[in-house]
């Protein structure tokens, strides 16, 4: 089994966030990677987007072409953001430090968060004077449990830490690590280990799943779960898993086969 651990440094360019997007969609395409751990090899996760970037001044030779060329940076934007939260893969993010801006976007798009007892938090697009527009606004109402504080926080960009983040429900509290990075990281690693030695296609099935059932009703998540495991309990995963609980008292790790290209 192999897991995943994709870098980034503090401030995001266009070049960057593009080559995250396409870093996970080649992720997507091993079938050695079981789990992702996404982290910052710089002091801090990331300040946000680079705001001297030139792209962030895009200009038309009129406001319908100026907004057209605007519209297509956001959306592409968007979409290599989105390729964290479509990777099929299980992705831990590892937040250290300061996450602003863009930064919540990232997180928002990953599946287990993690961050250490100093890390600080800021919904902080509306400081620079416009709303946050790559998915935070999107996938926090449907991540989160309090829309009270959701909406003061993005409303007002104050900084926030790990106990708030906790109260949001952006972070779980037994997620919340002492002892800074290096305690952080080996954290995120044992979780990525624990999820990658599980069947892949159980894995795999369960993130699809869950995000399929977040924009859909119960019973339309139901029916199509019954569609998904017609397939998946055809699995020789399945039966490898069961015999290694019944063999023994204690089980000794499965070792499942790896995936195909998808």
């Amino acid at each position: 089994m192999c897991i995943g651990v994709a870098y980034f440094g503090r401030r995001f360019s266009s070049p960057f966030w593009s080559s995250l997007g396409s870093n996970f969609a080649k992720v997507r395409q091993d079938p050695n990677v079981r789990a992702v751990i996404l982290c910052s090899n710089t002091r801090a996760f990331t300040a946000g987007l680079d705001l001297k970037e030139d792209s962030l001044s895009l200009v038309g030779a009129d406001s319908a072409r100026s907004g057209l060329l605007l519209r297509e940076h956001v959306l592409e934007f968007q979409a290599a953001i989105s390729k964290i939260e479509d990777c099929e893969r299980p992705v831990i993010v590892a937040i250290h430090g300061v996450c602003y801006g863009l930064g919540i976007d990232i997180i928002a798009a990953c599946d287990i968060r993690l961050c250490d007892s100093k890390a600080q938090f800021s919904i902080k697009e509306v400081d620079a004077g416009i709303a946050a527009d790559i998915g935070t606004l999107q996938r926090l109402p449907k991540k989160t449990g309090n829309d009270s504080l959701l909406r003061e926080l993005a409303l007002t960009a104050r900084s926030f830490g790990p106990q708030e983040a906790c109260e949001l429900g952006l972070i779980a509290q037994r997620h919340v690590v002492e002892g800074g990075k290096e305690a952080l990281m080996s954290k995120a690693l044992q979780l990525a280990q624990q999820i990658a030695s599980k069947s892949p296609i159980a894995t795999l099935g369960t993130k699809h799943l869950l995000n399929y059932s977040t924009d859909h009703t119960v019973n339309e998540g139901l029916n199509y779960t019954a569609l998904w495991s017609a397939n998946a309990l055809q699995a020789t995963d399945v039966q490898d898993a069961i015999q290694a609980v019944v063999s023994a008292k204690n089980p000794k790790p499965t070792n499942f086969k790896r995936l195909g290209k998808l």
